[in-house]
């Protein structure tokens, strides 16, 4: 039986998650119908520009994304802690950037509400504040908004997506590396670009535009890599143990061994990387090839995998192999 996509997130085992949805029958409803002719590509740029929007209000940090041609993956890290530490004005400005928001809250907002219309409002807003940091809610409004914007413009009505999004747990630092790595090749794998600067709609590529610019740009705010490797996995506001340019070697090496026209080796620089966190080169090529149909709820070490596996009421791990689980 399906379980709900709320039982496979478990913030006591980790703030990190990898997130897939495809669009009904795998259809080219993002980009060039090679059967129809259409040509849906704008609608990939209707992805970023809401992924924007939400990264802006919810507790939520985008890590990774790509956006491919019937389908996107969306690395993220939820922050409980910062939803936590805004006011309730905060709460309620951020919500109604969404959502117009019922007149006692507006009433509230403006100083004009009585005794009982406030006590009413701070419920209001205490359920948005759950709301922010609540992963159903961000794929929400994410996938509705994208829908119905689609439908609109086919005149149509229905489903645009094939099913509820998937949902995976990365249970350590090696997972959301090695997750993050999977996201920014898929393009390279899909025979859509050379390289995985070359990726268009891709976290990868945004990251490596802005090393070279310094000029704003409308793409979605990402979770910052460390400056120094002094900087520690579970640090609030950055992300994993090294620098920008590191990860952008490691990914553009490993994108050129996964090519079946290419060696399946990685250069000694981008080795490196792997050697600092431990994990296996054999491992790693591994792991960026196409999955099985069956995509694991979680990624992580076998210690992090049980623990995982206690907080949402799982009985068993399977599919260790190496230093990397899966449940």
């Amino acid at each position: 039986m399906t379980r709900a996509r709320y039982t496979q997130v478990s913030l006591d085992s980790t703030s990190y998650y990898h997130c897939i949805c495809r669009c009904v029958r795998r259809a080219f409803l993002c980009g060039k119908d090679h059967y129809s002719g259409q040509d849906y590509e704008h609608r990939r740029q209707w992805v970023v520009d809401r992924l924007s929007l939400l990264a802006e209000v919810f507790a939520i940090d985008l890590c990774a994304y790509a956006v491919m041609s019937n389908h996107y993956h969306l690395v993220v890290r939820i922050d409980r802690q910062k939803v936590l530490s805004w006011s309730d004005q905060e709460v309620a400005g951020r919500w109604m950037q969404l959502f117009s928001g019922p007149l006692i809250i507006k009433r509230w907002l403006k100083g004009e509400a009585g005794e009982a219309e406030s006590l009413k409002a701070e419920e209001i807003v205490f359920q948005w504040r759950e709301r922010l940091y609540d992963l159903g809610w961000f794929m929400k409004c994410l996938n509705e908004y994208l829908a119905r914007k689609a439908n609109e413009e086919d005149c149509c009505k229905g489903r645009f997506w094939e099913s509820r999004y998937k949902c995976q747990a990365l249970l350590d630092e090696q997972a959301v590396l090695q997750c993050m790595a999977y996201v920014d090749l898929n393009p390279v794998r899909a025979d859509m670009a050379a390289t995985p600067v070359e990726s268009d709609y891709t976290s990868v590529q945004q990251r490596a535009k802005a090393l070279r610019s310094n000029e704003p740009a409308k793409l979605p705010r990402l979770l910052p890599m460390v400056e120094a490797e002094t900087v520690g996995f579970e640090d609030d506001n950055t992300l994993l143990r090294f620098r920008v340019m590191d990860y952008l070697e490691l990914v553009d090496n490993t994108g050129r061994a996964i090519r079946d026209d290419k060696r399946c080796a990685i250069s000694a620089r981008a080795a490196g990387v792997l050697d600092r966190l431990g994990i296996d080169e054999h491992t790693w090529l591994l792991h960026m090839k196409p999955r099985t149909p069956r995509q694991p709820v979680a990624i992580g070490a076998l210690e992090k995998l049980k623990e995982y596996a206690k907080n949402t009421g799982r009985k068993w791990v399977a599919g260790r192999y190496a230093e990397v689980g899966q449940v």
